[in-house]
């Protein structure tokens, strides 16, 4: 009988498809990020050139079911219509689905009606609102959550999270015992098993402990908000916003934006596992600074980089 050997972790992925803030660099595309999670996939944001960023990193475009938008500022939405029309002209077959702020499906749609447009897949529109957090999307084994953050214009973020899964029983075992069907679920939940015979079988000696669910957050455009942390606690990867360092916090502050130091100190009192930066100005050519700068604050600190990819 197995005891306390952990089941194998599911598949859970980010790909940076972008990072740069406002306007591409010769090196970073703006905001993009695809989510691999058990080989379903997630893209969050949709800046324009993401679905070039997508062929160079041969993901094939027509696997993607499910794009999330955070808000309606160009670098963050402007490739949704170009991904929308490749997969119409690749003879798409099947429902994409858009959460994203409620005027994206009017652009969309005006952009597909100027053009004469008539998509062979169906396309459906989720609308969400940047007021409280909600669940946006479920499945069996994955949901989705928005939250709100402090941008000029209505900005949600994300957290993308695993349901727990259920124990998984010694397959030796239930040969042996010609456990009943009816048994199997109640042991996945945790039950103890007793026998015909009357033998009881702690429920640890007979399954699998599961994995931990985890979780990934996305914070795109926001100013510094110590209210945001609450909707992040210990989450396993937090992608956050870093546009400026703390020489120009002013800055950040008047645009609604945050510092990387900024983005540590909401890692910190989210108590996040590990931090990700990303939106970064296009004025800085090196991002050193910007590593070091959050490092001292929150040690578990990397930077977004193109075509990085990294396990949650």
């Amino acid at each position: 009988m197995l005891q306390n050997m952990p089941m194998q972790a599911s598949v859970f992925t980010a790909t940076i498809l972008g990072s740069s803030a406002a306007t591409p660099t010769s090196t970073r595309n703006p905001s993009a990020i695809l989510l691999n999670m058990d080989y379903h996939y997630y893209l969050v944001d949709c800046g324009e050139g993401t679905q070039i960023q997508l062929r160079r990193m041969h993901y094939k475009l027509q696997k993607i079911n499910h794009v999330f938008v955070s808000h309606l500022h160009g670098d963050h939405f402007f490739g949704v219509i170009g991904l929308i029309s490749t997969m119409h002209l690749m003879g798409r077959d099947r429902e994409l689905h858009v959460f994203g702020p409620p005027r994206l499906e009017e652009i969309v749609n005006l952009q597909l009606d100027a053009s004469q447009t008539e998509l062979v897949y169906p396309l459906v529109f989720h609308p969400t609102q940047a007021r409280k957090e909600e669940v946006i999307y479920e499945s069996d084994k994955h949901y989705v959550k928005s939250f709100p953050l402090e941008h000029r214009i209505p900005t949600t973020g994300f957290v993308f999270g695993e349901k727990p899964r259920r124990r998984k029983i010694d397959k030796a075992f239930l040969l042996k015992e010609d456990v009943p069907v009816p048994w199997i679920v109640r042991i996945k939940d945790g039950a103890d098993y007793t026998s015909p015979s009357g033998i009881v079988y702690p429920n640890d000696q007979i399954t699998r402990q599961p994995p931990a669910p985890r979780t990934f957050a996305y914070c795109s455009d926001t100013r510094y908000n110590p209210a945001i942390a609450q909707y992040l606690q210990g989450v396993d990867l937090l992608y956050h916003e870093a546009t400026f360092m703390e020489e120009l916090r002013e800055v950040a502050t008047e645009k609604y934006h945050s510092t990387a130091a900024q983005a540590a100190l909401t890692a910190t009192q989210a108590d996040a596992k590990h931090l990700l930066l990303g939106h970064f100005s296009a004025r800085y050519k090196t991002l050193d600074g910007i590593l070091e700068e959050a490092k001292a604050v929150f040690a578990n600190t990397s930077l977004a980089q193109e075509g990085e990819v990294i396990e949650v």
